[in-house]
């Protein structure tokens, strides 16, 4: 089965009701953090109380300047000050007066953005904002070239600000030439998403742009189910890995995400942001249901075409430490029962073992992607 499977209304009002947490989700923590089931699960609480708080402080004024999940579970905000600092804490959650902080790193990024869309760096594998460690993080995995050389010397400029990695893999779109895939489309596969409506109530798929770059005709089961109708990605050019597709009549996306056999399907309850460092898992054709945590957003990488086409600036990712293989693109990433994304790729020639397997991967998250198509998510 599907990530997000294409079901008639039938099926979909038959579907079994889900528990709180996804059981597989639960033991993957569980086995990540080496606790018991029930530890996890208070873990997953208090993230969730946590990000909960910290919306509270946003309705308040309050906004920070960017928060993540330590390893310890505790959910830290940047403060702008040590008087913003103490408000936050007055809350109950941790904070800290940070040496740069999310702002002043997002345009330290844009800039090596800007000049990533100007010669593409085939030897850098992704540049991000890491807020634990305060850092725009550069991973390399080749400093030749005119293009890499150039963009690692920018990258010096910045000092402290930047942290350079070397020694990792290139990375590619997960979408490969299959036969008789789950989601086909001009014979290569994807995964399916997350559906969602426009205002007039239309339904669209909503997935990895490269899954659609030049609007096919999607089938599953051999049948089609949707047609695309935007995408902003293309090979070769900067772009965001966003795309939708208008789902035929008599079609529906479910609104719980397959889970392979991993236990019930997981309930889409809304698209509320997990911060860096929250738990989640995917769902995807190839590696099935695998799980991790979020490392960071606002991620730029290059991906090789391994069909011998230009490298593709892509900006806008989430980073994970969920394991993914060719053939889970748009497949459904979700953090308790809210819909966080849709796979982007991953490095080259990764393997994954099961639902714990250690590994990368890169999503589009949900939400920038519904509020670009101004779409709304359907949820169970």
């Amino acid at each position: 089965m599907l990530s997000v499977t294409a079901v008639t209304a039938q099926a979909q009002a038959t579907e079994a009701a889900a528990p709180r947490y996804q059981p597989e989700m639960v033991r993957a923590l569980a086995d990540s953090l080496g606790v018991s089931e029930k530890a996890a699960v208070e873990r997953l609480d208090e993230q969730d109380a946590q990000q909960r708080r910290l919306a509270e402080l946003a309705k308040d004024g309050i906004s920070g300047d960017g928060a993540f999940f330590t390893a310890g579970g505790e959910l830290t905000v940047n403060a702008g000050d040590a008087a913003e600092a103490r408000k936050i804490e007055k809350s109950g959650l941790a904070s800290r007066v940070p040496a740069r902080g999310q702002a002043e790193l997002e345009k330290i990024k844009a800039k090596l953005d800007t000049l990533a869309a100007k010669r593409v760096p085939g030897g850098v594998s992704s540049w991000r904002v890491d807020l634990a460690s305060d850092t725009v993080t550069v991973e390399v995995n080749s400093g030749r070239g005119a293009a890499t050389k150039a963009f690692l010397t920018e990258a010096a400029k910045h000092g402290k600000a930047v942290k350079v990695v070397k020694g990792q893999e290139k990375l590619t779109p997960q979408a490969v030439i299959y036969p008789g895939s789950r989601m086909t489309y001009n014979g290569y596969l994807c995964s399916v998403g997350y559906g969602a409506r426009d205002r007039n109530g239309k339904q669209f798929l909503v997935t990895a742009g490269h899954c659609v770059e030049d609007l096919p005709v999607l089938s599953y089961n051999n049948a089609r189910f949707a047609k695309a109708t935007h995408s902003r990605f293309a090979v070769g050019t900067r772009s965001v890995d966003m795309g939708v597709a208008a789902v035929d009549a008599g079609n529906s996306i479910a609104t719980s995400v397959g889970t392979w056999g991993n236990g019930s399907p997981v309930a889409v309850r809304g698209s509320r942001r997990a911060a860096s460092g929250a738990a989640l898992c995917k769902s995807g054709q190839t590696t099935g249901w695998t799980c991790g945590t979020v490392r960071s957003y606002n991620v730029s990488v290059t991906y090789t075409d391994q069909n011998g086409g230009p490298d593709t600036v892509v900006s806008g990712l989430a980073s994970s430490t969920v394991c993914t293989e060719g053939g889970d693109s748009g497949g459904a990433y979700i953090s308790g029962n809210q819909a966080q994304g849709m796979t982007s790729g991953g490095p080259v020639g990764q393997q994954c073992s099961g639902v714990n397997s250690g590994g990368s991967s890169y999503f589009q998250p949900l939400d920038d992607a519904l509020s670009y198509y101004g779409l709304t998510l359907n949820t169970n």
